[in-house]
């Protein structure tokens, strides 16, 4: 954007000390939207001073930040809650500029590697060690326990690039793929966990009664190992809390994406990035 005479006077005051002032002039270049961002940028190179560096990067986030909550709102209201874009959308917090082609290519790459290894015969149980094979073996992703200092390993993208994430995004990617083989498997709602579901064929949302009798069986996505019900039963014992119904009711993708911002938003509870979690938990706000 061409620099006129009032935004060089706006960029002029961003070290302004009177966090007041600072707050007038920050709503005033947000008002600009993003074509304002060069501008910010080449000052950012060309100023020394550390404190005002942070405001620059505080508002780039913040132009940013306006576009990503629209997206947000837009996927909120489609009719089809996509769950790739969803967790796409979510590194684009993060990463604004993250080109979105090499992450499908990527994802199509893997899912097309397990599909060519299933057929009609296959009995759940063995549509699943292949998705596991082909995807913890094969693939080599790893999982690591949830660390809120990592915040990379919440997104897509950077699981897929590092081949590395923790439950909730190599969960996503599972249930991803799965959606995409026509493989009946979500997310469900355990306490302290993020577990998806291996539902039998037929089974929709709207069947509300005992849903855990139409679970086959359950899987962790940080290593793609298998459980059974008596271990799930003996889960609940341990922690002392009820097995109710809630708990195995399928998860919506939006909840799905709901879950992936709050915890995700925990990793922002710093003095210097607390405004990243209270934007997180507004998205989130946005999505209910």
């Amino acid at each position: 954007m061409e620099t006129n005479n009032e935004i060089s006077a706006l960029l002029h005051l961003l070290d302004d000390p009177d966090e007041e002032v600072f707050e007038a002039v920050s709503t005033k270049i947000v008002d600009y939207g993003k074509p304002i961002i060069p501008n910010l940028e080449h000052l950012w190179e060309t100023t020394p001073d550390e404190p005002t560096q942070e405001r620059i990067e505080v508002l780039i986030h913040r132009l940013h930040y306006r576009d990503l909550a629209e997206d947000f709102r837009q996927w909120n209201v489609s009719g089809h809650h996509d769950l790739t874009l969803g967790a796409l959308l979510t590194c684009k917090f993060q990463y604004p500029e993250m080109a979105t082609a090499p992450v499908m290519q990527e994802i199509e790459k893997v899912r097309r590697n397990i599909w060519l290894e299933l057929n009609n015969y296959l009995t759940p149980l063995e549509q699943i060690n292949i998705v596991t094979s082909i995807l913890y073996s094969y693939y080599g992703l790893k999982g690591n326990e949830t660390n809120y200092k990592e915040p990379n390993e919440f997104l897509l993208h950077k699981t897929l690039e590092a081949k590395r994430g923790n439950q909730v995004s190599n969960g996503i990617l599972y249930l991803l793929l799965c959606e995409m083989l026509d493989i009946p498997v979500r997310a469900i709602n355990l306490p302290k966990q993020f577990i998806v579901a291996y539902f039998k064929y037929g089974y929709s949302d709207e069947q509300l009664l005992n849903p855990v009798e139409k679970i086959e069986f359950f899987i962790d996505p940080t290593s793609g190992q298998v459980f059974t019900h008596k271990d799930v039963d003996n889960y609940f014992k341990r922690i002392s809390v009820p097995p109710i119904d809630h708990y195995f009711k399928p998860q919506k993708n939006k909840d799905v994406i709901k879950q992936l911002l709050e915890e995700f938003s925990k990793c922002f509870s710093g003095e210097k990035d607390i405004y990243k979690q209270a934007e997180l938990m507004d998205l989130v706000k946005l999505l209910d």
